[in-house]
């Protein structure tokens, strides 16, 4: 589709520089917010109404937040095509709501690192869930958008003013163009941490 309706968006961020100032922009604009962990503190303390991700699984926060995001209705309301009706009828069977901006920032693993904790410790600081979700959102840009930085928060808000609450396919794809360089540094990164370490 040319111009995406924002109408649900799920927040998950490390960096929460912008948030609740973007947060506030989509709930007066009638979009609905799901969030985890201390972005949903973060949003329930500004006043926002934000809807916990384990009331969208059914299934609660578990290992110290290692498992949250990773169930199908996240992932299957991230990746669904929404010009395929068979991906819409799949939705429809069985009770998943798509999704249509995903905001993600990941663990900062760099600062982790520089801390000088030991190995099992700097591993603990590795984000799986949240490159999980910028990787889906961004291979469905035609289907979603995907915020991975704060800075680009001022650029998505004036989208969506200019566009009655839509963001067209050139932002999106720009988007994910800058989510797949984010999440490759970040691998890149962590890969170069643990191979520069003894087990």
């Amino acid at each position: 589709m040319d111009f995406l309706p924002i109408r649900r968006a799920l927040l998950s961020v490390t960096d929460k520089s912008g948030l609740v100032e973007f947060a506030t922009f989509l709930t007066q604009n009638g979009v609905e917010l799901v969030s985890t962990g201390g972005t949903q503190r973060t949003l329930t303390e500004a006043g926002l109404d934000v809807t916990p991700v384990s009331k969208v699984t059914g299934f609660p926060e578990i290992m110290g937040g290692r498992v949250k995001t990773l169930h199908p209705h996240i992932h299957g309301g991230i990746l669904a095509d929404k010009d395929n009706p068979e991906h819409l009828a799949t939705l429809k069977e069985l009770g998943i709501r798509t999704f249509d901006l995903i905001c993600v920032n990941l663990y900062n693993f760099a600062d982790a690192a520089a801390r000088g904790l030991d190995l099992r410790g700097a591993v603990e600081e590795v984000d799986i869930g949240g490159p999980c979700m910028l990787r889906a959102t961004a291979k469905n840009f035609h289907s979603m958008l995907v915020l991975p930085d704060p800075a680009d928060y001022q650029a998505a808000m004036q989208e969506m003013r200019d566009n009655d609450m839509r963001v067209g396919l050139a932002m999106r794809q720009a988007m994910a163009v800058k989510t797949f360089r984010a999440t490759s540094a970040y691998d890149g990164m962590i890969a170069g941490y643990l191979g520069s370490k003894t087990a």
